[in-house]
């Protein structure tokens, strides 16, 4: 047990001092993996924020249903029944006439003129079923029903109240949102491909530079673990310290968001929500970030030493 723990004492330093020698092969290959994962980071924030934004849109729609003056409590209190039993459907609420006056007085008591409305011995507001949507997709869907004819025969003209541009405001929102997660995917992938590309030719070169030390190694019988390893342990330094440059790049992008530029929100990107997500999620992702680049930098590592070892052994 103790040869062994000296062995890897010996795997580590040598590590360590090929990393120091090679610092300028390091440069190139941290720079891309940082790069890498600073994607991979953001692209986690961001889709967090945006279902946040979207949730929060999607918290404040509801379509209201006017019902006609001739339909009865008991007809309208049916329609919301069968609204209900929408798979679309989150929560639906019926408000007869003299319940929807009260909820608009209500809402435009500041407003003198509209308040005017509850003094008229006719009641205009009619009665109201407001429908609030599971998912903002699902809002088509739930529009489709509510038009069918027969449940268009019991509303006013103008009725259900969502419709025209801020049904194509929403659908594009959720578009908006569905090509930006592709693209944050499609990029961690390109930007992984290459960094464990570049990774795997610096140790190939590091290889080539100490072509004739790996030789005398092989003569003297050292095993094929023990030539790899320092090679593996300068490829997970890599990944470490680009971990903690990505995760220290978004930290001062937020910092300086929120300080010097003093912004909330970047389109659809609410900066506050998530700067204090990636704050609440530090560690977590510091520790994400490292294993990620630990695991390309030793992936790639691994496959080039095997491929010359591989080669020297035959």
């Amino acid at each position: 047990m103790k040869r062994k723990w000296i062995t890897f004492g010996r795997v580590l330093h040598t590590g360590i001092v090929n990393f120091i020698r090679n610092a300028s092969l390091a440069i190139a290959a941290m720079a891309v993996m940082v790069v890498t994962l600073t994607i991979v980071l953001f692209s986690l924030i961001t889709n967090a924020t945006l279902t946040n934004t979207i949730d929060d849109i999607a918290s404040k729609v509801d379509v209201s249903v006017f019902l006609k003056d001739s339909v009865t409590e008991a007809q309208g209190k049916e329609l919301t029944a069968k609204i209900k039993q929408q798979p679309s459907v989150q929560s639906v609420e019926y408000l007869s006439k003299e319940q929807a006056l009260a909820a608009y007085v209500k809402q435009n008591a500041n407003n003198q003129a509209l308040s005017a409305a509850a003094t008229l011995s006719n009641n205009p507001i009619p009665a109201t079923i407001h429908v609030k949507p599971k998912e903002l997709k699902q809002l088509g869907e739930l529009k489709n029903y509510l038009t069918s004819p027969a449940n268009l025969a019991l509303q006013t003209e103008g009725s259900p109240s969502y419709s025209g541009d801020r049904q194509k405001a929403i659908d594009n929102i959720t578009k908006a949102t569905e090509a930006l997660r592709m693209i944050g995917f499609i990029a961690v992938i390109v930007f992984a491909v290459v960094s464990a590309l570049i990774i795997f030719n610096t140790i190939q070169m590091a290889i080539f530079n100490r072509r004739d030390e790996i030789q005398i190694m092989r003569l003297l019988g050292a095993s094929s673990s023990y030539i790899r390893g320092p090679f593996i342990v300068e490829s997970i330094i890599y990944g470490v310290l680009s971990a903690v440059i990505s995760v220290l790049i978004i930290n001062a992008t937020f910092a300086a968001s929120s300080g010097a530029l003093q912004a909330s929100s970047l389109g659809l990107l609410d900066i506050n929500y998530a700067s204090q997500y990636f704050t609440d999620h530090f560690l977590r992702f510091l520790g994400m970030q490292i294993g990620v680049g630990v695991l390309i930098g030793a992936v790639s590592s691994f496959i080039a030493t095997r491929r010359y070892l591989k080669f020297k052994t035959k």
